[in-house]
């Protein structure tokens, strides 16, 4: 398995973060606009397809086809104990990254946040929506910030 960096097709930085999973698959993560794809995200391929029936209206409207064929979209981000960096907006026109801070769930309130599949289980952390900060296009690494994944 190897990665390196490389120059993102869908922003032009050079922080596109490629890992090479397998011969057959490699994932792309650029750090400069927080879209991501992989070698299977291409018209036609049963993954692709797959996702696309999943993904919300937003994601389909912004997202962005390479050259070689490859569908880029944004990158959800998402550590219980910091945060979550996701896309947000109602419209291709109005939607910014947005970065939420995770607060830990008071014992009076943990009835509220079961972990599914586990009965009598709670999660210990929550994302508090009220401490949402939103972030332009290229700004991706700042939410990133936001929530303590990059340093200052």
């Amino acid at each position: 398995m190897t990665d390196n960096l490389e120059i993102c097709p869908h922003c032009g930085s050079d922080a596109c973060y490629v890992v090479e999973n397998s011969p057959t698959i490699k994932t792309y993560s650029c750090f400069g606009c927080g879209f991501t794809t992989n070698s299977l995200m291409k018209d036609g391929e049963e993954f692709f397809e797959q996702q696309l029936m999943r993904l919300p209206e937003l994601y389909k409207d912004v997202m962005y086809t390479d050259e070689n064929g490859l569908n880029w979209m944004p990158t959800t981000i998402s550590l219980p104990q910091q945060g979550m960096v996701f896309y947000n907006g109602t419209t291709k026109e109005n939607a910014k990254w947005a970065a939420v801070l995770a607060i830990e769930v008071k014992e009076e309130e943990k009835e509220k946040y079961p972990i599914k599949g586990q009965p009598g289980e709670y999660h210990k952390w929550r994302m508090d929506m009220t401490n949402m900060k939103e972030f332009e296009m290229r700004e991706f690494m700042d939410a990133l910030t936001f929530i303590g994944v990059l340093p200052e």
